[in-house]
């Protein structure tokens, strides 16, 4: 599967109506985003079951505002439409892919506990409890 491009009107409904969605912030005059290109390319054609997509954050800075981009290439990763990876750099090809295979291997439900928890305000079962 090739890349698909984002744009302000697609960003959201493309998060949200796929299981894994890899997005990739980049800029045209980005060296560091020309250089990253092949690799996500060649990983979106080596994983086809997670959507790879691309913003461009001078054509759609709305969305690359929302989203806090500051440094670029910014790969970002949902599943289930929850953020669960963020990371500015340009990723080599294994660092890509244990990416992908640990977006894949989330627990979910764990996932969203955790997140419950944090916005709860409540220690969540991990020992990280405040200690008195």
């Amino acid at each position: 599967m090739a890349t698909v491009e984002l744009t302000d009107d697609t960003f959201e409904k493309t998060v949200t109506e796929n299981d894994i969605v890899l997005v990739d912030f980049w800029a045209d005059w980005c060296g560091p985003c020309k250089m990253f290109a092949p690799i996500y390319e060649k990983s979106s054609e080596s994983n086809p079951e997670v959507v790879h997509a691309k913003l461009d954050t001078e054509a759609h800075q709305r969305i690359a505002a929302a989203a806090g981009i500051t440094a670029i290439p910014t790969l970002m990763a949902f599943r289930e439409g929850v953020l669960v990876f963020n990371e500015a750099g340009a990723l080599p090809g294994p660092a890509l892919q244990q990416v992908v295979d640990a977006v894949k291997n989330l627990d979910m439900d764990e996932v969203r506990q955790a997140i419950a928890a944090q916005s709860n305000g409540t220690p969540h079962e991990h020992g990280d409890a405040p200690q008195a």
